[in-house]
Parts: C-alpha cells; structure tokens; sequence
C-alpha cells in the first residue's frame, strides 16, 4: 500500500539521519531516536488510513452487489399467486396443496385460498388458461371455449415431419415399451422431455401407468403409430432400425 511504503521510506531516512548524528554529537543522536518512534507512528497511521480505504472501498463494492437467486417476499397476495402460477407451469401432473405449500413456503391453508382465488379470476376474466382441481391436486388446462383453436395448431403440427430426435426416441419406445423417459434417455444419452411431450401430443404415445421400482411414468405407443406405420400390430415391427444403438442395454439402466 502506498501509505506502508511511505513508512518504510520514512524509518529509512530517519535511520540513516540518526547514524550520522551519532558520529557527530550525542545530542543529535538523542534526537535522531526520539524521531523514529514519530516515524513509526506515522507508517501505522498510513497503514490504518489505506485499511480505512480499503475498508470503504469494499463496502461500497459490496453494495454495489445484487443478490442473486434470493426466495421472493411472498408476503402481498400477489406476489404469491405469481409463485403458484410459476410452479403450476411446469407441473406435469396435478399438484398437490401441500406439495405447493412446501414449494413456496407458505401454510396449506394460504396456498389453497391462493388458487382459489387465482381459478376464479381467470374464469371472470374469460382467460384461455383454466386453473382447475382434479383429483387430489391442482393444475392448468386450456379453456374449453378455445379448444378449436388449440385443436387446430396440434393437427397442423401433426403433418410436419418428425425430427431424427423424435424419430430415435420413438424407435427406443416401440421396441421396449412400456419404458420410462430415464430410460429412454439414457439410450439416447440426451434429455427427451420435450420429445416426449412432442409425441404424445401427437398421440403417438402415451402414459401407461407407473414403474413399480422407480415410480416413473411408463409410455407405450398407439393404436395412431401402428396407423401412421401401415401395421396392424407390434409383432409387425421391422428389425430394430440402425440409429437405435445398443437397444439391448436399455433393460439394465436403473
């Protein structure tokens, strides 16, 4: 620091100052060590004014710092709803209360109110999106009035071709259903959720209960895939196709 080597500069010149009094006079060798303390306090003082600084400067760099990936005030009614709306869009199976609760750290009893709430603005507000409670949990569908409209986006999606991603996802499910998504990526070694989500939507697949050691959902394909193939069923599938790798090592994914 500037204000150390200031210090230092200053013990060295009084150091020599006081070798040459020395050689000189006593009296100015008496004077020569009542300065060097001066000195020394003089380098401290440098050194506790830079810490001073340095002190300022990083707490003014710490101000300057935005926290990132904080947990949101839920406090307002509002910024709640926002939460549950967030969690609700990547929910892909009815959410529980508690489950939601948990997930905002919010009582059961606030969070139900919440969707409640939250269900009947979107229906006085004639929103496309419908927050409906099936079962045990919670989760959006579409409204029932803009069903043409969504009907026809999926079946103009239904002529376009399906990427080789989709197609190698497929194959692995065709010759191994029922299966997993885990499993199903770990063959292709990549994630294949949105593949997967883009072929039941099309209805070349779809959930068919759950593994009983990973709880996971199970998918199987169609009476529409064996359509679109000209089969009339799987025994009538073609040898496994070459851009499906290692199929057999599928069964020993966990």
């Amino acid at each position: 620091m500037p204000g150390g080597g200031e210090a230092d500069g200053a013990h060295e010149s009084i150091g020599t100052d006081g070798a040459g009094a020395q050689e000189a006079s006593g009296v100015e060798e008496t004077a020569g060590l009542i300065e060097a303390p001066d000195a020394g306090d003089a380098g401290d003082a440098g050194d506790a004014g830079d810490a001073g600084d340095a002190g300022d400067a990083g707490d003014a760099g710490d101000a300057d710092l935005v926290p990132t990936g904080s947990f949101p005030d839920l406090t307002e009614d509002d910024d709640l709803d926002s939460a549950l709306e967030a969690l609700l869009l990547v929910v892909d199976a009815p959410a529980e209360d508690e489950l939601l609760a948990t997930a905002v750290d919010q009582s059961v009893a606030r969070v139900r109110l919440a969707l409640r709430r939250m269900a009947g603005r979107y229906t006085e507000q004639g929103s496309g999106i419908d927050l409906r409670r099936v079962g045990d949990g919670w989760r959006f569908y579409t409204r029932d009035k803009y069903a043409p409209v969504v009907e026809k986006l999926l079946l103009d999606g239904q002529r376009a071709k399906l990427t080789r991603a989709a197609l190698e996802t497929l194959a692995v499910i065709a010759y191994r259903q029922p299966v997993t998504r885990s499993r199903v990526a770990a063959v292709r070694g990549v994630n294949v959720d949105g593949v997967i989500r883009t072929l039941v939507v099309r209805g070349l697949i779809e959930e068919t209960g759950t593994d009983s050691e990973t709880g996971g959902i199970l998918y199987r394909t169609t009476e529409l895939f064996l359509e679109r193939l000209g089969l009339s069923s799987l025994e009538d599938l073609p040898p496994i196709a070459p851009l499906l790798p290692e199929v057999d090592a599928i069964d020993d994914v966990e």
